[in-house]
């Protein structure tokens, strides 16, 4: 108590000066309305950049959380997309659920080798099996080749053995999509028949003539085309929707139906 009485005697002209000035303030503020309207607007912002920033710093800790509820979010939109078609005599209760999506993350990827490969989070625990298809939000990826309990390795689709089923969007002309090597963001889809009516921009599609993807699944758009003379057909380079650099999050696909449809086309073959 006596260090406190004996700063007061120590500093009573400096403390005496800042109670002044205080009483000055306080009177000028209240008396004029502009001075009273600087102060609160002054105050105002001060308070509410400490808002934004206490809000923005607890955001950013929430961010996981929200990522994944957006991945859940999407995954039952894909899920929906892929299964609910209504059927040519438009009976809802006649709808099949052909394709099953489960969500995953990659852990590891590469894109700089010839025959490039991912991994992911998922495996057989997952109900994970070969020859699953995998995509992310803006496209395919590749296609699951060997798993374990826990993880499954992916082929890209920058693979030279990479060879997927694909088509012009709303037309009926197939081809095959396959990766010559050369550039991690162009692959290049062949076999397409002189008659097709190509334009530089125009969207690839997952063709749906496997059983692996969905007809339909974006992969990317035209970016050029040359003609074989002699075999009268296109080759045409696609710059992919994915950025094959930088990916995350994605989903994998399981056709229902696969096991069988790949018996009946092996009793057919080999009743041939």
């Amino acid at each position: 108590m006596q260090q406190i009485i004996n700063f007061i005697i120590r500093y009573k002209n400096f403390l005496l000066y800042i109670f002044l000035l205080m009483v000055s303030l306080g009177f000028t503020i209240q008396s004029h309305s502009y001075h009273q309207s600087r102060f609160f607007n002054s105050s105002n912002w001060i308070s509410g950049n400490i808002y934004e920033t206490s809000n923005n710093f607890f955001s950013y800790f929430d961010l996981a959380e929200k990522n994944k509820k957006l991945v859940e979010e999407n995954h039952r939109l894909r899920d929906q997309l892929f299964n609910f078609k209504l059927p040519d005599t438009l009976q809802l209760d006649s709808i099949q659920r052909t394709y099953t999506i489960t969500t995953g993350k990659i852990i590891k990827n590469s894109y700089a080798n010839p025959r490039n490969y991912i991994t992911i989070n998922k495996g057989r625990s997952d109900s994970v099996k070969p020859d699953m298809g995998v995509i992310t939000d803006k496209g395919i990826l590749g296609i699951v080749e060997n798993t374990s309990g826990n993880f499954a390795t992916v082929q890209s689709i920058l693979n030279e053995n990479s060879n997927i089923n694909a088509k012009i969007k709303n037309s009926n002309q197939f081809g095959s999509l396959v990766w010559d090597t050369k550039n991690y963001n162009v692959v290049q889809l062949t076999d397409i028949p002189r008659m097709a009516n190509l334009t530089v921009g125009d969207t690839i599609v997952t063709g749906g003539m496997s059983s692996i993807f969905p007809e339909n699944i974006p992969i990317g758009t035209i970016l050029k085309f040359d003609l074989n003379n002699s075999q009268s057909l296109y080759t045409i380079d696609v710059a992919l929707f994915n950025d094959m650099t930088n990916l995350k999050h994605i989903y994998i696909v399981n056709n229902n139906d696969r096991a069988e449809i790949i018996e009946l086309e092996t009793e057919t073959q080999n009743n041939d």
